[in-house]
């Protein structure tokens, strides 16, 4: 009878360590979309020229059109609404919020090291770009471990090209 008491038991301690390496990995792998969509918003972003100063021959990001279209990746890629909120269905479950989002232009001087405390985030910018961070939180899967929410951070550059 013992034993049979004992096999209960590691059945049970046996499950909840699956379940605990099952929550990690599936968190990895969502930090890991996350951070491939915060990327790909900073990269559209800093692709929106202003074409009135590129043709005064000035590199500029034309900053409402680089927050529009940052939006528009993010929404895309993590398939949210509008407000940030994931749509019905899908992966995420909170809302996924832009804590911080900066468009470096031509009127400071390059290299540019910009320098965020509050999220510690340091980077140095060759060229006119854009900063994004955004906080995000991992829709657990089971309850075995704590919650984890994120503060991804995304730089691109102006291309040249």
């Amino acid at each position: 009878m013992y034993k049979l008491v004992l096999v209960m038991l590691m059945a049970v301690v046996w499950m909840l360590l699956h379940a605990l390496q099952t929550d990690e990995e599936m968190a990895v792998a969502a930090l890991f979309q996350g951070k491939h969509a915060v990327n790909r918003a900073a990269h559209a972003a800093a692709q929106q020229v202003d074409a009135a100063a590129l043709g005064d021959g000035r590199l500029h990001i034309d900053a409402s059109a680089a927050r529009a279209e940052a939006g528009l990746y993010l929404q895309r890629n993590l398939q949210l609404d509008e407000d940030g909120r994931p749509l019905p269905g899908t992966y995420w479950k909170e809302r996924v919020e832009i804590v911080d989002f900066q468009v470096i232009n031509d009127d400071r001087a390059f290299p540019y090291t910009y320098r965020n405390d509050a999220y510690d985030y340091e980077v140095t910018l060759h060229r006119p770009g854009v900063v994004l961070i955004a906080r995000m939180v991992y829709p657990r899967a089971f309850a075995v471990i704590e919650p984890i929410e994120w503060t991804i951070k995304g730089t691109a550059e102006l291309t040249s090209n």
